[in-house]
């Protein structure tokens, strides 16, 4: 088994400053209609979350320009951890990398957001995928 990891942080304020120049667009262009809905225009639910995204881009290790901010998604029910959701060629590069579970962490202070990515990423594709 090998693993992939990815982290990111972003300012507070950045985020502010797109929505605020770009309202709508920015969130329809960045985010998922689930984490539109959960996060509520809240900046560091957003910065959160974004942070998540390019964490997530970096341990498949396709950068920003390899898939679509839409097609990682990050997804959490009350009381529980959030989840990765990918989907188009986010979903086909990690079935290509073999990827099984993905864990995900979230944090954020009055000016920042944080995330980390840890995938494992199993050599032998009949190892169990759990």
């Amino acid at each position: 088994m090998k693993l992939q990891t990815g982290v990111d942080i972003i300012e507070l304020d950045r985020i502010a400053s797109a929505l605020e120049r770009w309202g709508q667009r920015f969130l329809s262009r960045i985010y998922t209609e689930h984490e539109i809905s959960f996060s509520r225009g809240r900046i560091p639910q957003l910065a959160g979350r974004f942070a998540a995204k390019e964490a997530m881009m970096k341990a498949l290790g396709t950068g920003r320009y390899g898939v679509s901010w839409r097609e990682i998604g990050v997804e959490r029910e009350r009381g529980q951890a959030p989840q990765i959701v990918l989907t188009g060629r986010a979903l086909a590069r990690s079935l290509s990398m073999n990827l099984g579970q993905i864990s995900i962490s979230i944090s954020h202070s009055r000016d920042y957001a944080v995330a980390i990515v840890v995938c494992a990423s199993y050599e032998d594709s009949n190892e169990s995928r759990n």
